[in-house]
Parts: structure tokens; sequence; C-alpha cells
């Protein structure tokens, strides 16, 4: 679903501040919108916050031990913290293609297809976007488009503190329902192996080989 060819450019962040990454992403989204620039994966770990989309006000949260940001994507509440990759796709949706419901199942195929590599068998829930393991939610997802292009995506929770969670109610669901790949596991399988893995597979979902 990306305009033109040659893949998704890879942005690694590495570990940073939210705002950092929200910074880049407004700037890569702005360049999208007129045409320049290339279709850009972020990818970064963030320190801990709390970040509120356009299904929640940020005013419930402000009693968390937590800095709590307002943001332009779908969806609730949720955490963001160390040991959680988080998956940016700034994407320009050509005519043809603009079909937000697609492209939202596109992110969940591609974390099912991740989470597979490692033995755990991911789903789908009709009532909540993301993706879920064993009726556990191991990765949320929540997007943003302007002037058809994408900004926002997901995160994968990987060896996430998930106490964080039990403050509040992410993404509107009971503490406990979320999970993430270590606990699943018995053992965490290594950000940076779940890193690439998450890539391969957005770029294949994202960015299909053109038919002959």
């Amino acid at each position: 679903m990306a305009g033109g060819g040659g893949g998704l450019e890879v942005l690694d962040l590495g570990r940073c501040a939210y705002l950092e990454a929200h910074a880049r992403m407004r700037s890569l989204v702005e360049e999208r919108a007129q045409g320049r620039g290339r279709d850009t994966l972020i990818l970064a770990e963030f320190e801990p916050v709390v970040t509120v989309g356009r299904g929640a006000r940020a005013e419930r949260y402000q009693g968390l031990p937590l800095p709590v940001l307002e943001v332009e994507r779908g969806g609730r509440a949720t955490y963001h913290g160390p040991g959680q990759i988080v998956a940016y796709p700034v994407l320009r949706l050509e005519e043809g293609r603009r079909d937000l419901h697609a492209f939202l199942h596109l992110l969940e195929e591609a974390l099912i297809r991740c989470v597979a590599d490692f033995g755990l068998e991911g789903g789908r829930d009709p009532r909540n976007t993301g993706c879920w393991v064993g009726g556990r939610k191991v990765a949320s997802i929540g997007i943003a488009v302007r002037r058809w292009v994408t900004w926002h995506g997901l995160a994968l929770n990987v060896e996430t503190d998930l106490e964080a969670f039990g403050w509040f109610d992410p993404c509107g669901l009971e503490p406990e329902l979320l999970t993430s790949m270590e606990r699943e596991l018995g053992h965490s399988p290594g950000l940076e192996t779940v890193r690439r893995s998450l890539i391969r597979h957005l770029q294949e979902v994202l960015c299909p080989p053109a038919t002959p």
C-alpha cells in the first residue's frame, strides 16, 4: 500500500522520548502529503509514557505517575515503554488503495506473522483492533491519516513491564488482558530479533512486489 516502489525506508530511532519521534513523524507526514520524500517506517522504543487517542480524554489520566500526552491517532489510552517495539508507517495511500480498514487489516497481518516466527499463534478480535494471543492483547494499533498519508501505527509488547498497564484501562480493556511475547513464551525472544522480523513482515504486507 505504499506509493511508488522500492519498499519502505526504515528509520530506527532506537530508545528515545515520545515527542522526539512524534516530531520526526509529523515532518515526514508533511513531506509525503506534498508528494516529496519516501514512504518510511519509523521504529522506536520509548521512554515510559501514556498516550491518549481520540477515543478518550487525556484529563481522565492526569493522575498517573507517568507523562500523559494527547495524540492524533484513533483508539484510547495506552502505555509505551522499554521492551516494547513501536512501528509507525508513514505511507502515502494512492488512488485505489484508500481503504483504511484494509490498511488496519494489513498491520494486524504483519503482527500475526511476526509473533508466529517465535511460535505464538496470533489472531484478531473483531471488536478490538490489534494482535491477540490466547485471548490476550500483545499488540495495539492506532492510526491517523492526513491528506491520505498514514501515521502513528502499532506497538508490540516484547519484554514490556506489564505492571504499568495496571494503572489505568489500556485500550479501554481490563489490564489483565494485556500481555507480552515474553509472558506468553516464558522467556524474551530478544528485542532486536523481533524488530527484524516485524520490519520484514511490514515490508511484505505493505509493499508487496509488483505483479509482472
